[in-house]
């Protein structure tokens, strides 16, 4: 949630003529990655989950990309873009490290043991 935070509080600052292009795209791509989150933990599989935090990976990617364009059209700091820069790659690897946890549950729990320690 301080991703959300801290791109709601620049964008306020952005133009007016950007409210509903640029400010409006890039709040809901924000708002986006830990609405994913929150939507795929309620789902009842691992393999749901994951579809979400991919969705959310996704929203983070667009999220750097409107970032990085409204950096370029200078409506915010060098110094801005470095924090936004590094919340969304700590979230990038709580996702990825997320992802890869529950796909090694996933196929741990798919497996079955033949009773000689070995997974067929």
């Amino acid at each position: 949630m301080e991703l959300v935070m801290t791109v709601y509080g620049l964008t306020k600052k952005f133009p007016l003529h950007e409210r509903y292009g640029l400010t409006s795209q890039i709040r809901r791509s924000a708002v986006s990655i830990p609405a994913n989150i929150a939507e795929g933990a309620a789902r009842q599989t691992n393999k749901e989950f994951m579809q979400f935090l991919h969705i959310s990976q996704g929203s983070l990617s667009e999220l750097d990309t409107l970032m990085e364009l409204a950096h370029g059209l200078r409506y915010f700091t060098h110094a801005a873009l470095d924090t936004l820069d590094t919340q969304m790659i700590q979230i990038d690897k709580m996702l990825t490290g997320l992802i890869r946890k529950l796909r090694h549950k996933s196929k741990n729990a798919s497996s079955v043991n033949d009773g000689q320690g070995r997974t067929v």
